[in-house]
């Protein structure tokens, strides 16, 4: 079990799990076939993110129907992700922590739960929609897509370079 203390200046992301498999067309399709892929899938999209943006993510699913469920936490490819106990939804779990949090913190929570979102608001979170998620994911991918063209553009104009000045070293070594 993972001892969370918050601290000020670090971007918190609350993400309530199933909310957002069902917000999330792939996610949701994969769901009906496989729930633990499905979860297995959104905990990599989420560890790609928090990755790239630096927030600290925090996936919260529901145990609330597991019967005797003990709840749990672990990390998954730096996130924190979170079932909840028996009897607790992941909404009633998010809302406690924004509470311990209180206002001091930069705290965003991702669920399309029209109540949850007000609850957000009135506790100092910001809320973000699933299709806001989403956009946010979908643009982060992009941004990384073409980090990652430029560097190997870099490093292919750095070979290029390298050939250059080799051929100016052997040229001169030949001319002695």
């Amino acid at each position: 079990m993972i001892r969370r203390r918050y601290k000020k200046g670090v971007h918190y992301l609350f993400v309530d799990g199933y909310n957002i498999m069902n917000q999330f067309s792939n996610l949701k399709n994969l769901m009906e076939l496989d729930l633990e892929q499905a979860r297995e899938k959104t905990m990599d999209m989420m560890a790609e993110f928090a990755s790239s943006t630096g927030e600290y993510v925090i996936l919260v699913f529901d145990g609330y129907l597991v019967k005797k469920s003990p709840g749990s936490n672990y990390m998954h490819k730096g996130i924190e992700v979170v079932f909840t106990k028996e009897f607790v939804t992941a909404d009633h779990y998010i809302e406690r922590e924004l509470d311990k949090i209180g206002r001091l913190r930069d705290v965003r929570v991702a669920t399309s739960d029209n109540i949850e979102q007000q609850m957000i608001l009135s506790r100092g979170g910001i809320r973000l929609s699933a299709r806001e998620l989403e956009a946010e994911i979908i643009n982060e991918r992009l941004k990384t897509k073409r980090h990652q063209k430029m560097l190997k553009q870099e490093k292919l104009n750095s070979m290029g370079d390298n050939l250059e000045i080799l051929k100016k070293l052997k040229e001169d070594y030949l001319e002695r």
